[in-house]
């Protein structure tokens, strides 16, 4: 009885903090996800490609965040790219669907060096299953019966800059801020959604004809919470496979491995322990799958 009584706890802790500052989800395999972050990645690749992302964190506590990610991505010629993103993703009581239209145009700044610009429009559908609220104590302001759980036009923008070795990306995918679920004092209350940065820059560097080092960081700031900071170092193997770590700044260890297959298909999976020795010790971590199909 004591065991589940600490468990309790614990799970009202994490609701408790979702509630107050929920974020979009924070993929631990970044590098492989960009296009849902940026829009200016649809069609970079100058091909058409498909890919699925499922994350679980804080694996096993009751009411963790849940997310399921698809995008496509082609290039159109003329310096034109076209993607598609959706992002379902459930976290307490809360549940929101994604759908974004990404449109990304090409500059070529030398024989090496590409800079792409992109813009990002977007649908979003979100639901709070206020009622649940007095399972954790929690107590609704009337304001919440807006929620009406429609649809909520959206638009973010992005820059992309890449040659042979680095690669940087500057992106703000939603700009607009539509209301949503927020905690302060014990109080749930109707606040806005908080406008999401993201910087990233990778680095390749060929230690020999099989072997590439691949450095890359990953910075998000969301308005109102500290800045998070994803420090990631991979291996690539013959252009076969690929496994790396990574921190992010006090919140976490992960591993990761990415596999090739046939040129055309790319499956990799990421484990994330959390720092924090309470939540360490009431979950089996964070788990990441993810796949990708190239055409």
């Amino acid at each position: 009885m004591r065991t589940k009584n600490i468990y309790f706890l614990i799970t009202l802790l994490i609701v408790i903090c979702s509630a107050k500052a929920q974020q979009d989800p924070s993929y631990i395999l970044y590098r492989y996800n960009m296009n849902f972050v940026n829009p200016a990645y649809a069609g970079a690749e100058e091909k058409t490609e498909f890919g699925v992302n499922l994350r679980s964190q804080w694996s096993e506590v009751q009411g963790a965040p849940e997310t399921q990610s698809f995008m496509g991505s082609t290039y159109m010629g003329g310096n034109v790219g076209l993607g598609v993103s959706v992002i379902n993703d459930k976290t307490f009581i809360e549940t929101q669907t994604s759908v974004a239209i990404d449109f990304s145009y090409k500059i070529q700044w030398d024989n090496y060096t590409n800079i792409y610009f992109g813009l990002k429009v977007s649908g979003n559908s979100y639901n709070a299953n206020t009622d649940g609220l007095l399972t954790y104590g929690i107590q609704s302001d009337p304001s919440l019966m807006n929620i009406d759980g429609g649809i909520t036009p959206n638009v973010g923008t992005g820059v992309y800059f890449r040659n042979r070795k680095l690669s940087v990306s500057l992106s703000v995918p939603k700009i607009l801020k539509p209301k949503r679920l927020e905690q302060d004092g014990g109080l749930a209350k109707l606040g806005r959604n908080k406008l999401h940065s993201y910087l990233m820059a990778a680095y390749d560097y060929n230690i020999n004809e099989r072997l590439i080092l691949k450095p890359s960081s990953m910075l998000r700031y969301v308005e109102g919470s500290p800045l998070s900071v994803d420090l990631t170092l991979a291996m690539n193997y013959n252009e076969s496979f690929e496994f790396g770590s990574g921190y992010r700044l006090d919140e976490g260890f992960s591993g990761f491995i990415v596999l090739d297959l046939a040129n055309s298909m790319h499956i990799g999976y990421a484990y994330e322990a959390s720092l924090n020795s309470t939540l360490a010790n009431s979950n089996n971590g964070t788990h990441e799958v993810f796949l990708k199909f190239e055409l």
